[in-house]
């Protein structure tokens, strides 16, 4: 299920954030995760350089996960899902949902999804 990404939204929040993880699953559905600095533009997130597995992972898998840490304890991690195509040697990840997500604390309000965390769809 696809879930309407505010683009805006995700473009502001963006600058909160110093890198990301992109996490690809091989054909036994094994992760494979790196450290990698996309770019937003025109509504995708380019990242410009993959390794051979990466690029291997996203092609047979395109479902992938940008997973950006946060800079404080306590903060919001943000992450997207989203569809990978290569791009030369990189990747192109066209977001289909995004969240600020993190672990729900003593003051935290109850969340609306009853997850029990703090979740912030974008």
């Amino acid at each position: 299920m696809s879930v309407k990404v505010d683009i805006d939204r995700l473009a502001d929040t963006l600058g909160d954030f110093a890198y990301a993880y992109l996490v690809t699953v091989d054909d036994d559905f094994h992760a494979h995760t790196v450290a990698v600095d996309p770019v937003l533009a025109d509504g995708v997130l380019r990242i410009e350089s993959v390794g051979n597995r990466t690029r291997r992972n996203a092609s047979a898998h395109p479902d992938v996960t940008l997973v950006w840490p946060p800079r404080e304890p306590g903060g919001y991690t943000l992450i997207v899902d989203g569809q990978a195509g290569i791009d030369g040697g990189g990747l192109q990840v066209r977001p289909a949902g995004a969240v600020l997500h993190r672990k729900a604390g003593p003051d935290s309000p109850a969340p609306a999804s009853g997850c029990g965390d703090d979740c912030v769809p974008l």
